[in-house]
Parts: structure tokens; C-alpha cells; sequence
């Protein structure tokens, strides 16, 4: 069984990450959210780097849409 997930907004439990509005627990949720990042109440704090991508890029060879490794 999946563990459940708090809504980053309103705080509620559950498995947000197979609705629609995920990780949110509702539409209302994933606007409120929206709406702080274009009001500049949540910002990235620094600009990225290149060095902030590398635990993310895919390595050569790698199928990015093939199974994942287990």
C-alpha cells in the first residue's frame, strides 16, 4: 500500500499523485498554489545552475521512455 501524501496546500492526507490534480487534492488547491507563485510568494532563491541538473540528466544510451531499472 502507498503511503499517503500531504497536499503542499492545504495539508490534507492522501494519494494525491493518481488524481488529476496531483500532488494537490484539488483543483482549488493546485490554484492557490499557482497563484503564490505568481504573486512571488514562492520563488526559487537562487538562480540554477548547470550543477543543479546533473543528479537528473539521463545518461547516453538510455531509453528516457523504456522500463526503469529496478
Amino acid at each position: 500500500m502507498k503511503r499517503p501524501l500531504k497536499c503542499p496546500t492545504c495539508k490534507k492526507s492522501g494519494d494525491w499523485q493518481a488524481g488529476p490534480c496531483g500532488p494537490f487534492c484539488s483543483k482549488r488547491c493546485k490554484l492557490v498554489d499557482l497563484g503564490k507563485w505568481f504573486s512571488g510568494e514562492n520563488a526559487i532563491p537562487e538562480p540554477l545552475r548547470p550543477e543543479h541538473f546533473q543528479n537528473y540528466e539521463i545518461p547516453p544510451g538510455v531509453d528516457p521512455d523504456g522500463p526503469e531499472a529496478s
